[in-house]
């Protein structure tokens, strides 16, 4: 159900000051959205990922509501907070499992595959230390890829968060794409490194 969006921001406010009340009663607005977010990055691992699309989904919202003196803008916001949680579960998912197994099988990421079309396989541990890189030279590019690619937000949402502009937004996307698939090639074996340019 789509709701309206100054309804989900009135309970993230009423939350923000400690009303707890108004936590039951966003959750399960939310959840819904919740779910397709958590849908949107299980989908980019690989299929035989032990963690779940719910479990990824009560993990983060476990850490969300431990999360104290949160100050919610409004929902774009908080959606921006959800994909940077999930992403971070994930990530310590994959560097546990890369600790275990020394990479052993582990695919190495191709980036217009995966910016492009959301490719199962995604290699979480070489996007987030890329990542990592690009927000500590940009820390802005490195908020649009949080929240275009990981938390599914539109150019306008992506803009409202960071209080910017549409057009400024795509040409963040842009840069950080070429930025990525740039880093990502560096790290890719010899025989992986069949990126295209477009």
């Amino acid at each position: 159900m789509d709701l309206p969006p100054h309804q989900v921001t009135q309970l993230l406010q009423a939350w923000s000051n400690g009303q707890q009340d108004a936590l039951d009663r966003l959750v399960p607005m939310v959840y819904g959205e919740l779910h397709r977010l958590a849908s949107s990055y299980m989908a980019r691992e690989r299929p035989d990922h032990i963690l779940q699309t719910t479990a990824l989904v009560n993990e983060a919202y476990l850490r969300l509501v431990d999360t104290t003196q949160a100050n919610w803008r409004d929902r774009a916001h908080f959606f921006a907070a959800c994909s940077q949680v999930m992403r971070r579960i994930l990530v310590d998912w994959a560097r546990n499992r890369q600790s275990l197994k020394r990479g052993a099988g582990v695919r190495p990421l191709e980036l217009e595959e995966a910016v492009a079309a959301g490719v199962a396989g995604l290699d979480m541990v070489a996007l987030d230390d890329a990542l990592t890189a690009l927000a500590a030279l940009d820390p802005r590019k490195g908020q649009v890829v949080e929240m275009r690619f990981f938390g599914g937000l539109s150019v306008e949402e992506t803009a409202a968060v960071l209080k910017t502009s549409p057009e400024t937004v795509m040409r963040d996307w842009k840069f950080a794409k070429s930025w990525l698939r740039r880093e990502l090639v560096k790290e890719a074996p010899l025989g992986n490194r069949t990126l295209t340019s477009n």
